[in-house]
């Protein structure tokens, strides 16, 4: 699987994220994940609604149509952005290569 699919509804976003970045931001690729720097620490569920709210700003939706389904705990997450308006560059970069 790679770090973008996409479905009928949206897109899967397999990510690794680095928390208490300098800023927030879309890296690249990381092995086989895409990597993304936020600056929330991963505290009491800080860094997963910074998380959600930083994908949302990105791929234009409201913070409802962000959902993460695995990896609520780790590092190593897989998020599904419903219907999104817009595709960053570097997601839209790795869709194309599938």
């Amino acid at each position: 699987m790679s770090a973008v699919s996409h479905l009928a509804d949206g897109l899967v976003l397999r990510l690794y994220i680095q928390p208490k970045a300098s800023r927030d931001s879309i890296v690249g690729l990381h092995g086989d994940e895409l990597k993304v720097a936020i600056t929330a620490p991963p505290v009491d569920g800080q860094a997963n609604a910074h998380l959600t709210k930083y994908l949302a700003k990105q791929f234009r939706v409201a913070k409802s149509q962000v959902i993460i389904e695995k990896g609520d705990l780790g590092r190593h997450k897989q998020v599904k952005i419903l219907n999104p308006q817009h595709i960053p560059t570097e997601v839209a970069a790795l869709s194309q290569q599938d």
